[in-house]
C-alpha cells in the first residue's frame, strides 16, 4: 500500500466523510490544487454537530450557564481565604462478621472495593466542636473553622443525608463516617 495519497484520492475520501447536505457547498468552491486541501476539510465543518440538533440553553435567558455546568463544591474553593488546610486522612471501613473472617462465606476481600464506609479523620488543633461548620454533598465535604478550611472532593459518592460526625477531644480530631453509594453494591455484596 502506498504511503502517500494523491489529490484525487484525498478528495474522494473527503467526499465520503462529508454528509450529503454539505456536498453542494463543496462543489461551489473551485478546486485550487493540493495545497488548499488540509486535514481540517475532511468531515463536517466546525461548529456543526450532526448528533445534536438543538444546543442546550438555560431556561432563564439572563443566566450565563446552567447549574449542571458548575462542578459540585466549586462554591467552597476560595483561593483568597488565608486559613490553612488541616491534616486529614481517608480510611475505608468494611462491615464484617464471623462468617466473613473465619469461613469466607461472602464475596468480600480486603480491597477498598468491598468497603461500605468512608471515614475521614481531620486534625483540628485548638478548635472546639461549637466552632466547626460541616457541609457534606454527594461528592464534596466542606469544613470551616476559625483557623482552618477544608474543601475535599470525595473519591466515591456518599449518602450525604445519613452520615455521622464525632469530635475526639483528646486528639482534637473530627471523625466523619459516611456510607458510600456505588452503582453495583447490590451485586458485590449479595
Amino acid at each position: 500500500m502506498a504511503s502517500t495519497f494523491s489529490f484525487s484520492q484525498l478528495q474522494a475520501l473527503s467526499q465520503l466523510l462529508t454528509p450529503a447536505q454539505e456536498e453542494d457547498e463543496l462543489e461551489e468552491q473551485p478546486a485550487q490544487g493540493a495545497c488548499s486541501l488540509e486535514p481540517g476539510h475532511i468531515g463536517p465543518p466546525k461548529g456543526s454537530n450532526p448528533t445534536d440538533s438543538s444546543p442546550k440553553q438555560p431556561a432563564d435567558t439572563k443566566m450565563i450557564w446552567a447549574e449542571d455546568d458548575v462542578p459540585e463544591g466549586s462554591e467552597f474553593e476560595d483561593i483568597w481565604d488565608p486559613r490553612q488546610q488541616p491534616e486529614y486522612e481517608i480510611v475505608f471501613r468494611q462491615r464484617v462478621g464471623t462468617e466473613d473472617v473465619f469461613l469466607g462465606m461472602s464475596r468480600k476481600d480486603p480491597s477498598t472495593a468491598c468497603c461500605e464506609d468512608m471515614v475521614i479523620k481531620i486534625k483540628l488543633p485548638d478548635c472546639k466542636p461549637a466552632d466547626l461548620s460541616l457541609d457534606i454533598k454527594e461528592r464534596f465535604l466542606a469544613l470551616r473553622a476559625p483557623h482552618y478550611k477544608l474543601g475535599l472532593h470525595l473519591p466515591h459518592p456518599v449518602d450525604s443525608k445519613n452520615g455521622k460526625a464525632r469530635f475526639v477531644s483528646n486528639t482534637h480530631t473530627l471523625e466523619v463516617t459516611l456510607t458510600m453509594k456505588r452503582e453495583f453494591d447490590f451485586i458485590n455484596f449479595a
